[in-house]
């Protein structure tokens, strides 16, 4: 859709001069209303609205730099270009006390055609850029407040589960084991929302890879619907599912087209009030794959539609009618499409009146898919195991170490790099867990260190840390760890990584099997 042509105010007393500046405006696109008196500009400037004022200096009753005054001064105009001319007041020190009093440039007549245009478009693109600066900004703020909110909601309940599990309360067995299920359905919440924001930093930076195979959309669908199923549930809305007959391949990253469905699955079941009905249909068109999501929810006003995928996107009835979330999901549908060689659409008759929103991914050409690789199972439990982890958050270190002897392991905790290293030379642990933000010596340099002295040169080496980069597991491997796992990682997670055995090739702990365990 062209985009409305600038209106311009051209202000000048001198007829002559007024028509020519008019018709060199109207041949370059503008549309132009006009004044002869300084007034007469205030009165246009306030029911009109222009873009931008061509205002002469040498008025009959208010000169052109008082006016421009008036303007900038008054809060509902200040915003409103000025383009001051004058065939007069040509001088440094009338250019300097024009641009003073507000103006946003100055020309001395008589203006070459070419000079007139080009200097009028400047001033509009630096407002335009402005403008997207401001909205830019209004969108960053309302996320920020948003995250806040997101990032708070649950730490009440997890607060609350915490305090029904202290003794002195005699809750009763099952009360304890709602208060566990609330914490990890909150934690999970939790990472759920950092691992949203980690994408979105990932893919502005241009620092996401896909890890490209072939994907049975059926399949990435099932594992979306999945995904899904609870927040749908929850609201008690209807959800029809409708794919093709026979197997449908894209080439892709499985783990993201299964995000890109979920998240279109979920911001309609955000944005869709309770018993709403949701349609989900995938289908081929032009050898293409089209998967749609259709509501019958708030819907989006025509003027959002074109914004519906950016960064940081919520029209303030989404903000007011949102049953949680940052906002970011359709921000990441689309740059994760897009990825894949696909595009996004959006679709809605207005506001109350549903929406619609659609994938298309190229279809993959082969007829044959090359197997996935299956997730290898846990193996049987290995026993108790001594266990170093070294962590400065201490709650996160004695939590871990908690859980872990609860398991039957033999587990001690450092707090820093050099003490880790030192108990390590001690204790000779068959597995080290290891944050690498630790203070003195980070986890690099610690598994460098255990990997260089005998007694541990065989241990295996568990990166646990907040740093999930593809670039941070790079570091980790050439360090020498085994697992790299982002916190915060599920106990079983963790449990498994343990049972593993050490690297391919590299001898067990030599001090294992004297020691018995």
């Amino acid at each position: 859709m062209t985009p409305p042509a600038a209106l311009i105010l051209n202000v000048d007393d001198n007829d002559g001069a007024r028509y020519a500046k008019t018709r060199v405006l109207v041949h370059a696109g503008f549309e132009v209303i006009e004044a002869a008196t300084g007034q007469g500009a205030l009165d246009q400037i306030r029911e009109h609205r222009p873009a931008l004022v061509l205002l002469d200096v040498k008025l009959p009753d208010i000169s052109g730099i008082d006016v421009c005054k008036q303007l900038k001064s008054d809060p509902l105009t200040s915003s409103t270009l000025v383009l001051q001319t004058s065939a007069a007041a040509v001088q440094t020190l009338d250019k300097v006390r024009a641009l003073d009093g507000g103006a946003d440039s100055y020309l001395t007549e008589p203006i070459e055609p070419a000079e007139l245009v080009a200097n009028v478009r400047a001033l509009l693109r630096l407002r335009r850029a402005e403008d997207a600066l401001r909205e830019a900004d209004r969108r960053k703020n309302q996320f920020l407040a948003m995250l806040a909110h997101e990032l708070r909601n649950p730490l009440a309940p997890i607060r609350n589960a915490v305090e029904l599990m202290d003794p002195k309360y005699h809750t009763s067995e099952a009360r304890i084991d709602e208060a566990r299920m609330i914490v990890i359905r909150q934690v999970a919440h939790l990472s759920r929302l950092v691992d949203d924001l980690l994408d979105v930093s990932r893919i502005t930076h241009g620092k996401i890879a896909l890890k490209m195979e072939n994907v049975d959309v059926a399949a990435a669908i099932a594992t979306a619907v999945e995904a899904s199923r609870p927040m749908i549930d929850d609201k008690h809305h209807t959800l029809t599912v409708r794919v093709p007959d026979g197997r449908c391949i894209v080439r892709g990253d499985g783990i993201r087209v299964a995000q890109i469905v979920a998240n279109l699955l979920s911001n309609s079941a955000k944005y869709t009030p309770e018993g709403g009905a949701i349609e989900l249909d995938v289908g081929i068109v032009d050898g293409n794959v089209k998967i749609s999501v259709r509501d019958n929810g708030i819907g989006i006003p025509e003027s959002e539609l074109p914004d519906v995928f950016n960064l940081f996107m919520q029209s303030q009835d989404a903000v007011a009618r949102s049953e949680g979330g940052l906002g970011i999901g359709l921000s990441l549908v689309k740059t994760l499409t897009e990825l894949h060689g696909g595009s996004v659409g959006a679709q809605s008759e207005g506001t109350g009146r549903g929406s619609e929103f659609s994938v298309v991914l190229p279809v993959f050409d082969e007829e044959t898919s090359s197997a996935g690789e299956l997730a290898p199972a846990a193996g049987e439990s290995k026993g108790a195991r001594r266990v170093l982890i070294a962590d400065d958050s201490e709650d996160g270190a004695l939590s871990m170490s908690i859980l872990l002897e609860t398991m039957g392991h033999d587990v001690r905790v450092a707090f820093d790099g050099p003490s880790a290293v030192t108990a390590a030379a001690e204790f000779a642990p068959e597995v080290v867990i290891l944050d690498i933000g630790l203070p003195g010596l980070d986890g690099y340099g610690v598994a460098r260190a255990l990997r260089a002295q005998p007694s541990t040169a065989g241990a295996l080496l568990i990166a646990l840390t907040g740093y999930g980069q593809e670039s941070d597991r790079r570091q980790t491997k050439e360090a020498g760890f085994d697992h790299h796992l982002v916190k915060p990682a599920l106990f079983d997670t963790v449990i498994q990584a343990i049972e593993t055995d050490a690297g391919e090739g590299r001898p067990r702990n030599p001090g294992v099997a004297a020691a018995g365990g």
